[in-house]
């Protein structure tokens, strides 16, 4: 991938992950601290995936901001938030085999969020050449 290009791309996946990282805090923040009719509205939420997802979304930005500076960190919180977020979906799905009442939505926004992660992780670990893995000495010098 040519230099300016990779530059372009790595911009744009690190704005889709800044955005999503502050839709991720507002909307968590509104449920954990909002009113009670923004919790009936959110429905059989479960409390552990929402404060999951809301201190998630302070991960997403500070993983933004490094992507943007092209920090090699940043790819592996990248890899740690998408295996984070996998982790806390295979827990809400225990709790809901188990008989959990829970919320649909949540279902398809645990799918978006792992996809996600997991898809900005490859990104940054293989297109733009920062190491996810291996030594980290020559991690840094990127």
């Amino acid at each position: 991938m040519n230099t300016k290009l990779s530059r372009f791309a790595l911009h744009g996946v690190a704005g889709v992950a800044l955005v999503f990282g502050l839709a991720t805090i507002v909307s968590g923040g509104q449920v954990l601290f909002g009113g009670e009719a923004v919790r009936q509205a959110a429905g059989n939420y479960l409390p552990f995936v929402v404060w999951f997802n809301f201190l998630a979304g302070f991960a997403y930005v500070v993983a933004a901001a490094g992507l943007a500076a092209r920090k090699a960190w940043a790819a592996r919180l990248a890899l740690a938030i998408a295996i984070a977020t996998a982790l806390a979906f295979v827990a809400f799905a225990l709790l809901v085999l188990d008989g959990t009442p829970f919320e649909s939505r949540t279902v398809g926004a645990m799918t978006l969020r792992t996809a996600v992660w997991m898809g900005i992780a490859w990104f940054a670990c293989r297109r733009v050449g920062m190491r996810c893995t291996g030594n980290v000495s020559a991690s840094r010098r990127q």
